[in-house]
Order: structure tokens, then C-alpha cells, then sequence
């Protein structure tokens, strides 16, 4: 039987996704631990088992295998041991419109290929728009941050161009103007655009890791009295590893002053778009040019979900390309595509619409505020214990830290921070992150699930004790065996 989801199988299909629901849901019932904690060489050897080119199994039992190889192994992100990366829990109401536009499958490319999608789509950015600040804004919805930034730095590109006869002069000079706690797809992106290769400037930061406005204005300047020609600068909402965000107002007057593209990535800060107690955070994200917005992080929704959302509709053109089999310049229709860095391309704005119909925009951004909330709660305990080391501290939801009890000097400490992340994750029971800050090693727990409580995350951290001291104590039982030998 060939299964193809019609009319002919609506009842077959209502059999095997309850069957797919009920086995996740069992999953959810009695997973207890984040991670299953096989090595990377088990996992590939029960991969490596299945023979693609064998006879087929059927679905029922094709089901089994995904039940039994993928989610026994997965990693969860709804477990309160869960706290390594940008990972959120998910809202019921967006898990359930991801089933509707999987089995659907419409592309939101061309309005004859997704009919009302497209003006869902078109809805759900110009709310977006609307919370950011944009009176006259347009977007379009992405596959993830990473295309959002090279998204907007292409545009900026563009403007930077616009007019310019012989571009392939002025290319090599074009210079963007970052911080070291830039995501890594700014130098990515650069490197996609044809920039040259030390087009990426890093301004100076404060002790936060955040741009300092005055810094930035002589970084502009210097650019331009070197001969180059600033093409953006790219402010972050919530930088990956604290968790701080940019100075936008300051920053944008600094960009106002130069007349240089404004490019603010809130992949993760864009949580405060619907937060009633920080949106003040983001003052100045309004007076962008173009805006990165991850909603698979802190808007509680699916991977993927994200968008690039611009002040000007105008500025999306440069993307525009005409097929005449698809949208052809005579076109009327409102086809996505002219706006988009994609050809086919998934309905996922329909997951937002949904969480937004059925909880709200203040009930997500009251889920927001209370994982800042923890933070702060978790930031207080860790600064209080005495075996714990807290670095910085958070506008959003990290945590940086080192197990550092008395007797431990700093070497020891940052070598312990892999050795302790290593342990946690290989036993599966807490996944915690790694990093380095001011050229030092941390552990970093990111927070971003609201049922979790501060005894959740205390319970966490007593796992990095008991794995820390588990590796000192080792470490002095070496040395002794050490010194009975040199005896």
C-alpha cells in the first residue's frame, strides 16, 4: 500500500498518529532523565544496524523502530535537568498546529500554494512588526537565526551598494562592525556575502560583554578614516552567553550619526516583545533597520520559528526574483517568495498564530518573565554558595559559573569545567552547557523553562558538586598514589 494521506486513508491516518501520540506521550510520562547518556560510538553503531535498502517493515513497526532507536535516545528538553542551551519546552497549542500543517503541507512560497497561509503568515509578521516598534514594517519567516542575520546583512549589503556603479570596488572595503559577543553567524554571513575576510570589526564591550556606544561611534569612525565603509552594525538582544543585551537606544544614536544599517539580533531577547514587566529592555530596538526574532526559543514554540522583520517594507526588494512558472513580474498575487531567501517553504508562522489565539501574548510573555525571574533567584544561591564561583550576571536567562571549592586553584578549576559537563551528560541524569568568558572556562546553565522552580535548578547544580568533587577527590588520590611511588 502506497499510504499516501487522502481521503482513501483519513481513517488509517487517525490510527497511526494516535498510535505516534500515545507513544510519546508514554515517553513523556516516564522519561526521567534528560539524555539516555550513550556515547557517541553506541548511538552511530545502532544507526549504522538499520539497512535503508532492506525489505520494507511497514509502518506499525517502522513506528516501533523511531520509538525505540530515536526517542529512547533523545535529548528532552522538558525536564527540569535540562539546562544546557537555547532549548525551550513547548506550548501544546503550537505541538498541535505543527501536526495540522505537516499533514496540510502547504508551502508558503506562492499564495497558489498556500492560499490562506499567506495571510496568516503576513498577520503574524506585522504583529511582530507592531511589537517591535515598526509603524510601516514587512518580514518574512526564516529557518532559524542564522538565516535571519545573513537575511539582514545581505540587505544591508544591498543598501550600502545601492547606486554604486562598480561594485566590485567597493565590496572589499564594506566592513561590518560586531562585538565579540556577536553570534557566530555575523562572521558567517560575511563570509556568504563576499566580504572580505576581515570585513567583521569587533567594537569594545563593558564588563558584560555588551556594545559601549562611545567605543562603537570610534570604531565607526576609525573604519572610515582607514578607507573603509561601515555597511552595518549588529546589536544583540541577549547575547548567547550572558544573556545581556546591547544599550539599543545608545547604539542606534551611534548609527544614526554615522548613517549606517542597524541590524539588532533578538534571537533570544525577543521573549521581552511580549514581556509586561522588561519590555524596557529593548527600548531602541524600534529605530533598527532590520531585526532578527527567534520564536523557537523564548516564545515557547517548535523548532523552526523565526523571522527577519524590517522598519521598511521597501528594504526586503533586493531579494525579489521572477520565475515565470511561479511569480512572474505581471503576478497580482501576494507570493511570500519576493520576499524570501527560500523557495519551498514550511507554514510555521501557523504555530505562533495558534499559541497566540489560545494562551495570548501576555500569557507568553508572563512565561518569559518568570524564567528571568529563576535566574535572578538562581544567581543570588550561586553567589552564596561557597563552592561556587558566579560569572557576571544575566538580563535574560544564563548562568555562568565555576566549581571552585577552597583548595582548588584557578587551572584546576577551568579544567574541571569540561571534566564536570563531560560526567553530567555521560550519565544522562543533567545537561548543562560550557563556554569561555573573558578567556576563562564556564559552566552556563540556560534557563527557559517556567515550570521549573529554584529547588529544580539547586538540584541541577548539587549534580555539578557531586561530579566536581567526585574529579577533585580523584585528583588527590592520584597524587597520593603519586607520592607513595616517588617514596
Amino acid at each position: 500500500m502506497r499510504e499516501l494521506l487522502s481521503s482513501v486513508t483519513a481513517d488509517q491516518y487517525t490510527e497511526t498518529v494516535h498510535r505516534t501520540v500515545d507513544r510519546v506521550a508514554t515517553r513523556l510520562r516516564t522519561t526521567t532523565q534528560p539524555f539516555s547518556g550513550a556515547t557517541p560510538a553506541q548511538l552511530r553503531a545502532l544507526v549504522d544496524a538499520v539497512d535503508l535498502d532492506g525489505p520494507a517493515i511497514g509502518t506499525p513497526a517502522a513506528l516501533q523502530e523511531v520509538d525505540e532507536l530515536v526517542v529512547e535516545h533523545a535529548v528532552w528538553f522538558h525536564l527540569p535537568t535540562y539546562a544546557a542551551h537555547l532549548n525551550c519546552p513547548v506550548v501544546l497549542p503550537a505541538v498541535a498546529a505543527e501536526a495540522v500543517l505537516a499533514a496540510v503541507n502547504p508551502s508558503v512560497d506562492t499564495f497558489d500554494q498556500s492560499g490562506i497561509g499567506t495571510f496568516v503568515e503576513q498577520a503574524v509578521v506585522a504583529w511582530t512588526a507592531r511589537r517591535i516598534g515598526f509603524a510601516h514594517g514587512d518580514g518574512i519567516f526564516t529557518s532559524g537565526g542564522t538565516q535571519s542575520n545573513l537575511h539582514g546583512l545581505l540587505l544591508a549589503r544591498e543598501h550600502a551598494l545601492a547606486g554604486v556603479p562598480d561594485r566590485g570596488a567597493v565590496l572589499p572595503r564594506l566592513r561590518v562592525v560586531a562585538s565579540a559577543s556577536s553570534h557566530f553567524s555575523v562572521q558567517k554571513s560575511a563570509m556568504l556575502l563576499g566580504l572580505a575576510p576581515d570585513a567583521v570589526v569587533l567594537a569594545p564591550v563593558d564588563a558584560l560583554g555588551r556594545l559601549r556606544p562611545d567605543a562603537l561611534a570610534a570604531t565607526l569612525a576609525g573604519i572610515r578614516a582607514g578607507g573603509g565603509l561601515p555597511m552595518a552594525v549588529v546589536a544583540t538582544a541577549g547575547t548567547t552567553d550572558r544573556g545581556c543585551v546591547d544599550p539599543l537606544a545608545a547604539v542606534a544614536d551611534a548609527c544614526d550619526q554615522d548613517g549606517t544599517w542597524l541590524h539588532v539580533d533578538a534571537a533570544y531577547g525577543c521573549g521581552l516583545l511580549v514581556s509586561p514587566t522588561r519590555r524596557h529592555l529593548l527600548d531602541g530596538i524600534e529605530r533598527a533597520r532590520s531585526v532578527t526574532v527567534d520564536f523557537h526559543k523564548s516564545f515557547f514554540q517548535p523548532v523552526s520559528s523565526s523571522a527577519l522583520v524590517v522598519r521598511d517594507a521597501a528594504d526586503l526588494a533586493p531579494v525579489a526574483w521572477h520565475a515565470d512558472y511561479l511569480n512572474p513580474h505581471d503576478s497580482d498575487e501576494p507570493n511570500q517568495v519576493d520576499k524570501s531567501l527560500q523557495t519551498t517553504r514550511r507554514f510555521d508562522a501557523l504555530k505562533l498564530w495558534t499559541t497566540l489565539r489560545a494562551l495570548g501574548a501576555d500569557g507568553l510573555g508572563t512565561m518569559f518573565d518568570e524564567v528571568v525571574d529563576l535566574t535572578a533567584a538562581v544567581h543570588r544561591w550561586v553567589a552564596a554558595d561557597a563552592d561556587l564561583v558566579l560569572v557576571g550576571r544575566s538580563d535574560l536567562s544564563t548562568v555562568l559559573f565555576r566549581y571552585q571549592p577552597d583548595g582548588v586553584d584557578d587551572a584546576r578549576a577551568d579544567a574541571l569545567v569540561p571534566q564536570v559537563r563531560a560526567a553530567l551528560f555521560g550519565s544522562g541524569r543533567a545537561l548543562v552547557a560550557k563556554t569561555v568568558v573573558d578567556g576563562r572556562p564556564c559552566l552556563k546553565l540556560t534557563l527557559l523553562n517556567p515550570d521549573v522552580t529554584l529547588d529544580d535548578v539547586v538540584d541541577v547544580l548539587e549534580l555539578v558538586r557531586a561530579a566536581g568533587a567526585a574529579l577533585v577527590e580523584g585528583d588527590d588520590l592520584l597524587s597520593a598514589d603519586a607520592t607513595v611511588v616517588a617514596r
